[in-house]
């Protein structure tokens, strides 16, 4: 299987499966002197690791991680670094009898449609376990942000749980953690508590949707046409499992708004700095960085592993039902928080290089 790379000067390939021996990823292009070591990646892998609370699956997996090349006295060398995150609670019985049935919402039938074999353990290559590998990808591209852009904050939140949203006027970044949601909504993350224990209790799922947010980023990152900072945000984004809809800035509600509201007015800072108005942008305008919080959307869908009944049809062309057994979040979208935030991450140090390559950090001036 092809295209498990993403990334231009920072490329990251993930590989492994649900139920193998292990999982990792290789990451190619971080620069050299970066300080690094395998706490530091382990403290955003902890982040994710399922199993901390009852909203998550109960599967325990310390996913720790291993770095086997690419280092030397403390710092990186330039060259690629192997990272290893073993599987040691697999619990392959739990998906016998889905050997031959297509569970309805997941990659079974199109892994068998396209490749003719699949691995019907935890759903293999398809299963989001995958991600532990871009977590751990996106520690090393955090610790090289760190010393090239140190102003960069990257922080991911949840603002929407089914179809319970966020107060936006009781919005807290000291909120985010301190609860299991990742919700910067303290009143609204005790009602999705009652909600989700309901949807738990039931053996059914709901979607939800996070925002990341990239603050301190410098004005110039990105480049047109096809190299547009938002287009690889959105593709990377789009790329994490159960990832349905991505929107950047103001999204979707762009098209409701006039041009009048929409457009973000400029004005000139004490500094000699441009200061915008607003950011329904979200940071990005042609595809470039405007110096802007770069803000970022995307809608999980709810689990398809799913206690209910549901029809399908087997490799054999039979029509049967299916229940999916084995350890499932009840919402996916908790553990896609520090996902999404490793994959913003990851572009915002790509083209940090990019541009650097391009420039050399060489800017317009204004005034």
């Amino acid at each position: 299987m092809s295209l498990n790379s993403f990334g231009h000067l920072f490329r990251v390939t993930t590989w492994g499966e649900s139920h193998g021996p292990a999982l990792g990823a290789t990451v190619d292009g971080c620069p050299p002197g970066v300080a690094l070591d395998e706490g530091m990646i382990q403290h955003w892998l902890d982040r994710r690791r399922p199993g901390q609370n009852r909203f998550t699956t109960q599967r325990q997996e310390p996913d720790a991680v291993e770095i086997l090349s690419g280092m030397f006295e403390g710092r990186t060398t330039g060259t690629p670094i192997q990272l290893m995150i073993r599987n040691t609670d697999q619990r392959s019985k739990d998906y016998g009898e889905i050997a031959q049935a297509f569970r309805p919402g997941h990659a079974d039938i199109t892994y068998w449609q396209k490749y003719g074999i699949r691995d019907h353990r935890g759903g293999g290559r398809s299963s989001a376990r995958e991600t532990a590998a871009r977590v751990a990808a996106g520690g090393i591209a955090r610790a090289a942000l760190a010393m090239l852009a140190p102003d960069i904050r990257i922080t991911g939140y949840m603002v929407q749980i089914g179809p319970h949203l966020i107060d936006r006027e009781r919005f807290d970044w000291a909120e985010i953690e301190t609860n299991p949601f990742w919700c910067p909504d303290a009143r609204t993350a005790e009602d999705w508590a009652v909600y989700l224990d309901e949807m738990r209790k039931s053996g059914n799922s709901v979607g939800a949707v996070v925002e990341v947010v990239a603050q301190g980023v410098p004005a110039g990152l990105g480049a047109p046409v096809y190299g547009k900072l938002d287009a690889d945000l959105a593709a990377a984004m789009m790329s994490i499992n159960a990832v349905k809809a991505v929107e950047i800035g103001e999204g979707m509600a762009a098209a409701a708004l006039t041009g009048v509201e929409n457009a973000d007015e400029i004005t000139l800072g004490a500094d000699g700095q441009p200061v915008y108005s607003t950011n329904h942008a979200g940071g990005i305008l042609g595809g470039i960085s405007t110096g802007q919080d770069v803000v970022v959307r995307f809608a999980v869908k709810p689990t398809s592993s799913i206690l209910t009944p549901r029809r399908t049809i087997t490799r054999a062309g039979e029509e049967t039902e299916i229940v999916t057994k084995g350890r499932h979040d009840p919402c996916v979208g908790i553990r896609a928080v520090p996902v999404g935030e490793a994959m913003m991450a990851c572009v915002i140090l790509d083209h940090l290089l990019l541009d650097r390559g391009q420039t050399g950090g060489v800017r317009g001036r204004i005034g």
